[in-house]
């Protein structure tokens, strides 16, 4: 998938200026040589820009614009992405990095996208999380699940059914290659939507996307989880956190765990 990368200069607070573009359909931020935000060509459209351009009035930002091509991004992910390493329980790295022998788990991946390194806080939270899930014969739905990750971690955790689905092609190639790579068999990988989802009854849902996603898809995730089931949320800005709470509880939704790592939240709610 082709994105647009845009670079900001901002001379008040980043954490206001990153709120507030979180509104807008990015899928990713990173703070590395100043703040950027990546958008997939398929959400780079007229509205977009219309509202992009309202907020820079606004705000009084500067913004560079850069189209970078589907296949520019396995040389951008390997300059950028670095292992992310929770404590000693799992550890995630690509292939070109050195093995990581402290860890419980250790999953080793090999990026096609270059976004993913700008949302270390919220794999991080989590995968810190999923530490004190008890998975073993649990019905897991991973839910854009990326390089498929979160998914693989859940396998090593012994859960029954793991399903990852992701709207994008690579996203979906991705976690198909990393679990062959991972020798893990047990993750149904979807291309789709999450209404393209036929099963229900889920024990654990794990959701690390983005707050727009998320509201649109409250009712489903809602049909989708079983009763006291879990839902575990990230991708979602402090900021965000009312919103979240106020629609979760509309969708029989009680949050029971709340995590927080540089402005950005971690959610788990039980479904009532």
């Amino acid at each position: 998938m082709n994105y647009y990368k845009y670079s900001f200069q901002y001379d008040g607070d980043n954490e206001i200026l990153l709120a507030f573009l979180s509104q807008l359909p990015f899928d990713t931020f990173e703070e590395e040589e100043g703040f950027h935000a990546y958008i997939s060509e398929d959400n780079h459209n007229e509205t977009f820009l219309t509202e992009l351009n309202a907020l820079k009035e606004r705000m009084q930002f500067s913004v560079k614009e850069e189209y970078i091509p589907a296949q520019n991004w396995n040389a951008t992910w390997e300059a950028n992405f670095h292992p992310i390493l929770v404590g000693d329980y799992c550890a995630i790295r690509a292939n070109f990095h050195a093995p990581i022998p402290t860890v419980k788990h250790e999953i080793i991946i090999h990026p096609k996208m270059a976004f993913g390194t700008g949302h270390h806080e919220t794999t991080f939270m989590v995968i810190e999380r999923m530490q004190s899930i008890p998975f073993t014969g649990k019905k897991t739905l991973d839910y854009g699940c990326g390089t498929g990750v979160l998914a693989i971690l859940a396998a090593f955790e012994n859960a029954s059914i793991i399903d990852a689905i992701d709207i994008d092609p690579l996203s979906y190639e991705n976690t198909v290659e990393n679990c062959e790579n991972n020798g893990v068999s047990s993750v149904n990988s979807i291309r789709g939507v999450l209404s393209d989802i036929e099963t229900d009854d889920y024990d654990v849902i794990l959701a690390n996307i983005n707050r727009h996603v998320i509201l649109e898809n409250f009712a489903l995730l809602s049909q989708k989880a079983k009763k006291n089931g879990l839902l575990i949320i990230s991708g979602i800005l402090h900021s965000d956190e009312s919103l979240i709470l106020e629609n979760a509880t509309q969708h029989s939704f009680k949050l029971r765990d709340k995590k927080e790592k540089n402005g950005w939240l971690c959610l788990t709610f039980e479904r009532i």
